[in-house]
């Protein structure tokens, strides 16, 4: 069995197996592999740990997990990228490769389960695979994860600001931010129109629950009315609201953007709120 390079070389295997990237499938190959390196140490990826990579590419940074850590679950949906991730991961037999749309894929029934996600993410599917991977793989308790620099701000805005929203409140109830780097447009191939950031993440409480996720999404699908004129418009008993936000010691015309994360939760026990409301 032969021992893998250290470093494969993005652009050596773009120019060997004649890949160009589909941007139509938010293809944007990683070309430093410094950067490959700083997302495994970001999430402490380590010998006992199962990374799921989603949207594994040439297999560059596939490489860069096989060799830190137990088994890699490498999920991609272009097949021309059989040859070079066969080629990337060579020698690397903890990684296994699944053909198919994450977002299609049942991520719990991956065996060993993942205790890591680390990714180059197509921005497009970004704050749904972040959120998936939170609220249906609980062993996960670290993310490394490169996407669109805005996308990046929206899951850590604070309360109040303008990039504050429902994918804020879910992730936060979750996680906390261990890390975040600005990545600029050079590193890319093809050069992305704008710039990423990469953002490490460590889980420090459950999932929240469906009622409170559906709440939020409710919520913040009116996010310019008050919360109360939101729910009520999703169902919920407006009186009930702004009677709950009083005794949460809150404005009972309060926003959506007003309220802390952990304010969420609290709000869909107080009303009673369950998981089918809003739908």
């Amino acid at each position: 069995m032969s021992t893998p390079p250290e470093r494969v070389g993005t652009q050596r295997l773009m120019e060997r197996h004649g890949i160009r990237a589909d941007t139509d499938l938010g293809q944007h190959f990683l070309l430093d592999e410094n950067l490959v390196d700083l997302a495994v140490r970001m999430a402490q990826v380590g010998p006992d740990d199962v990374v799921l990579e989603v949207g594994a590419g040439l297999g560059t940074l596939t490489a860069a997990l096989g060799r830190a850590a137990r088994a890699v679950h490498a999920m991609e949906v272009d097949p021309r990228m059989e040859a070079p991730l066969a080629e990337a991961t060579q020698g690397l037999p903890g990684v296994q490769v699944h053909w198919g749309d994450c977002m299609k894929v049942p991520l719990e029934d991956l065996d060993p389960a993942p205790t890591a996600v680390v990714s180059n993410l197509p921005y497009h599917v970004a704050t749904p695979v972040l959120v998936e991977t939170i609220c249906r793989l609980p062993l996960v308790t670290r993310w490394a994860l490169m996407t669109q620099r805005e996308v990046a701000d929206r899951w850590l805005a604070a309360p109040g600001s303008r990039m504050y929203g429902g994918p804020s409140v879910i992730v936060q109830l979750a996680c906390r931010a261990t890390g975040r780097r600005t990545v600029g447009r050079e590193v890319f191939s093809p050069r992305p129109r704008v710039d990423s950031a990469l953002v490490g993440l460590r889980r420090v409480a459950p999932a929240p629950d469906a009622a409170t996720r559906t709440l939020v999404r409710a919520a913040f699908s009116a996010r310019r009315k008050t919360l109360a004129n939101a729910l009520g418009q999703a169902g919920a008993d407006r009186d009930a609201v702004r009677d709950a936000l009083r005794g949460m010691g809150l404005p009972e015309a309060a926003r959506p953007e007003q309220l802390e994360p952990a304010a969420y939760p609290a709000l869909a026990a107080a009303i009673g709120w369950t998981a089918g409301a809003g739908a």
